[in-house]
């Protein structure tokens, strides 16, 4: 039996209720709750601490200023995407405008940046869970949460839309109860059993501000940069989005206000009930505070919604890693199997397999890399590396945009706010972004390793070439000789 694939599979179907397309089964319900889930993940939960710990109070500033540009990138992305209605994800909109090449250098790096940021979440999960039982090996739980969720994408989409409504809605509830719990510490001048004393002044004290100076104010950028990843997830959705007009520009405006409240107001409470001097860079904020303030119960509770957390980014991980290899296989840029949808559930499971088999084995760097601390900072370095260069494109591929479609930008109901000198500005940021990684030794390993990884794109796709001009060269002499 030949291994070739039918005709059928390598077609993309042209309608959406064709047995290749997939289903639109998201609604504005999912979509918002999932960009709101996005923009709250293991970097806040986790990386907070270590951001607090370094960075001081000017963590604040770190993080309105990466919101605004990671703002800013999502307004391109709508702008670009709400342009024609069958693009898939922000993938297709660069091999509009960039070519070919751009889209298969994208939409791998956008792969792997879900396959790493999938392995710190369930990495991550391995100390959540080392709260209740210290003994217990991290990589444990952290296999045992990858397979629960592929087994999970394996059903259909709406399945993984209403669960990752409601980890969001868990998340939303709690940092919203910590932000009322923390306030209200302030008011009473709440003091905890090791004598600190909930009180703003913990969050004015110049003394804290700096406590490191400028190389930890810099430091304090790379996770910032990675507590955003997962905002340009609504670009992934579009396919399978069932009124994606409305509801992207809906779920892209709320995303200021979003960041004013989960990321501002929680760090500042944080850092007023426990001091700076409070926060360890190894353990979650969120369950330091509740712990310090001698209410151990409360700190169990906020360690399993920060264990929800991390299964709900690990998720959308699965997610999203799944339907841009799914995309890549359309495109011709990845095998042919990757495209084939499972009968019954309309998803991509060969590309569910494949991507969840390579989180798998990334996972096992914590036989390398015990300190889950440190391989955190490793993984979610390269990352926001990668995710970088993904939002790069994006930005890029909105300049060629408007240089050769202005027609479609006049015409355009959600335009980017400064247009063209926004988007060079938000460029430079984000370069400036990955410069500022040389001065830290564990971003500076993760920096160095990352340019590998284009090199081997590179190689491959120059054997995709050779490959592609081999067989056009035989069909023309075959063409030539009939």
């Amino acid at each position: 039996m030949s291994n070739k694939p039918t005709q059928e599979q390598l077609q993309p179907a042209p309608s959406n209720d064709a047995p290749q397309k997939l289903q639109r089964g998201l609604s504005e319900r999912h979509i918002q709750m999932i960009a709101l889930g996005g923009s709250i993940g293991t970097g806040l939960f986790m990386g907070a601490g270590r951001n607090i710990a370094v960075a001081g109070t000017s963590i604040l500033i770190i993080y309105v200023l990466v919101g605004f540009f990671s703002y800013m990138v999502m307004r391109a992305m709508g702008e670009l995407l709400l342009t024609r209605l069958d693009y898939r994800s922000f993938a297709d909109f660069v091999s509009d405008y960039l070519g070919p090449k751009a889209s298969f250098y994208l939409g791998w790096s956008y792969w792997l940046s879900w396959v790493v940021t999938c392995i710190a979440d369930v990495v991550v999960c391995g100390a959540y869970m080392q709260y209740w039982f210290p003994e217990m090996s991290a990589w444990i739980p952290a296999l045992f949460t990858l397979s629960i969720l592929c087994l999970f994408n394996m059903l259909s989409v709406k399945a993984f839309g209403e669960a990752e409504f409601w980890f969001a809605l868990i998340k939303v509830i709690t940092i919203i109860a910590l932000i009322l719990t923390g306030g209200w510490m302030v008011f009473t001048g709440w003091t905890s059993p090791d004598g600190v004393t909930a009180s703003v002044h913990n969050l004015t004290d110049p003394a804290v501000f700096m406590p490191h100076g400028i190389t930890g104010f810099l430091a304090g950028f790379q996770i910032a940069i990675f507590s955003y990843t997962g905002i340009e997830l609504l670009g992934t959705m579009t396919a399978e989005t069932r009124d994606p007009e409305k509801i992207l520009p809906r779920a892209i405006n709320a995303l200021p206000l979003r960041i004013v409240v989960f990321y501002l107001l929680s760090m500042m409470v944080i850092i007023a009930v426990t001091s700076w001097q409070g926060v360890s860079p190894d353990t979650s904020p969120f369950v330091t505070l509740f712990a310090k303030a001698g209410l151990p119960a409360a700190a169990a509770i906020i360690n399993f919604v920060a264990l929800t957390s991390a299964m709900s980014s690990a998720n959308s991980g699965v997610y999203s890693s799944t339907r841009m290899l799914y995309g890549l296989s359309i495109e011709k840029h990845a095998h042919w199997q990757f495209r084939i949808l499972s009968r019954t559930t309309r998803i991509p499971l060969r590309s569910l397999l494949f991507s969840c088999f390579c989180m798998l084995s990334g996972t096992l760097l914590l036989f390398l890399v015990p300190n889950v601390s440190t391989l955190f900072t490793i993984v979610s370095t390269l990352a926001a590396i990668l995710v970088i260069y993904c939002w790069g494109m994006i930005l890029v591929s909105y300049l060629v945009y408007r240089r050769h479609r202005p027609d479609l930008h006049q015409k355009s109901t959600f335009k980017m706010p400064g247009g063209i000198v926004m988007a060079w500005a938000t460029l430079i940021f984000f370069l400036f972004s990955v410069v500022i990684m040389v001065f830290d030794p564990d971003t500076l390993a993760a920096l160095a390793v990352s340019p590998t990884w284009f090199i081997a794109l590179w190689l491959i796709w120059k054997i995709k070439e050779k490959r592609a001009g081999a067989e056009k060269r035989e069909w023309n002499a075959k063409s030539a000789s009939s």
